[in-house]
């Protein structure tokens, strides 16, 4: 039963907070936590976002030296996030940096291991991926970002992961279907903003989404 993530990709502060106004209750209920994903916002939005009594993930996909992968990281956390996502490919002592400043804070830190678009297959996939996957596992992360768009690639990395946590993005306007991805591959189900903020009503579209979890 994987948690409802929610790509909260929207531009403007008076759009965001009105998706998740409308979007929170069908995805939060005291028993299974939901969690929403923070994108382009910054950390500006953390507070009044933090209202709706859901997590918040910062998607900043930190990509740099330890040094300032530490400083954002503890900004994030600072901020009362609950998550932040790195990238792999900087290094160990980078993803490192993230998680010990997760670890410290009591959170969580994800390493984006194969993305869901497919320009991704040039260099974040195949042997790539799986190698960003172990870095991870000995990084001591919580757990990864792997594509709802290519469920056998995620069961492929869920080899080398073990039980640690596989959030999945994908879902929805790029296609990733959550009848294949949602039951036992996965740990969050990270559903494209587009189809939840796009839609006529945004909550019943959240609501159609959080029934996979069940």
């Amino acid at each position: 039963m994987p948690d409802l993530i929610l790509a909260l990709d929207v531009l403007s502060r008076e759009e965001a907070l009105s998706v998740a106004e409308a979007a929170a209750p069908p995805i939060w209920t005291p028993s299974r936590s939901a969690t929403r994903w923070c994108l382009q916002q910054g950390l500006i939005l953390q507070a009044p976002l933090s209202e709706f009594g859901i997590p918040l993930i910062a998607d900043f996909k930190v990509a740099d030296i330890p040094n300032t992968n530490r400083l954002i990281a503890e900004q994030v956390f600072a901020a009362g996030c609950s998550g932040i996502i790195c990238q792999g490919f900087c290094g160990s002592d980078s993803v490192a940096a993230c998680v010990e400043a997760a670890d410290d804070a009591g959170g969580e830190c994800y390493v984006v291991t194969e993305m869901s678009h497919p320009g991704a297959l040039e260099f974040l996939s195949g042997k790539n991926a799986e190698l960003l996957a172990q870095l991870a596992v000995d990084a001591g992360a919580h757990g990864i970002i792997a594509p709802a768009t290519r469920p056998e690639r995620v069961q492929a990395l869920r080899t080398i992961i073990g039980d640690k946590k596989i959030l999945s993005p994908g879902v929805g306007a790029q296609g990733g279907d959550p009848a294949v991805i949602a039951p036992p591959l996965i740990d969050g189900m990270i559903v494209g903003g587009r189809a939840i903020y796009t839609a006529e009503d945004p909550a019943e579209a959240a609501r159609a989404y959080a029934a996979f979890r069940r």
